[in-house]
């Protein structure tokens, strides 16, 4: 299951933070106490630590966005697993219907073609 990391509240003051850097990039392993990102906040600009493992699948905040404290700057996978279900492809997907007429009116069309 994906794991979202949030913008941290790094000071009692905080309600929103800026991401200065990322250390890790997308695809890079993250293990516990990795140092992942240089957060700004209203006050200095502190380390954000990890605290799951994964892969970093995807940076939802790049260097220099701000995000509000609680929210997904990041998504972190575990090995093998996919962000996303995969969407079924156009072979396995049920072929369009084809307007044909109802069966009243082939039976009326085959009436009048018998009886020419």
């Amino acid at each position: 299951m994906p794991i979202n990391i949030e913008m941290p509240k790094l000071s009692d003051t905080m309600t929103e933070g800026t991401v200065v850097r990322w250390l890790k990039k997308e695809g890079e392993e993250v293990e516990i106490g990795d140092i992942i990102a240089e957060i700004e906040t209203d006050k200095a600009t502190m380390e954000m630590e990890a605290f799951d493992e994964g892969i970093l699948s995807k940076i939802s905040i790049p260097e220099g966005g701000k995000a509000p404290v609680g929210s997904a700057i990041a998504i972190l996978l575990e090995d093998g697993e996919a962000e996303d279900p995969p969407t079924p492809s156009a072979e396995s997907a049920p072929a369009a219907s084809v307007n044909t007429p109802p069966a009243a009116a082939q039976a009326l069309e085959s009436a009048a073609a018998a009886g020419k």
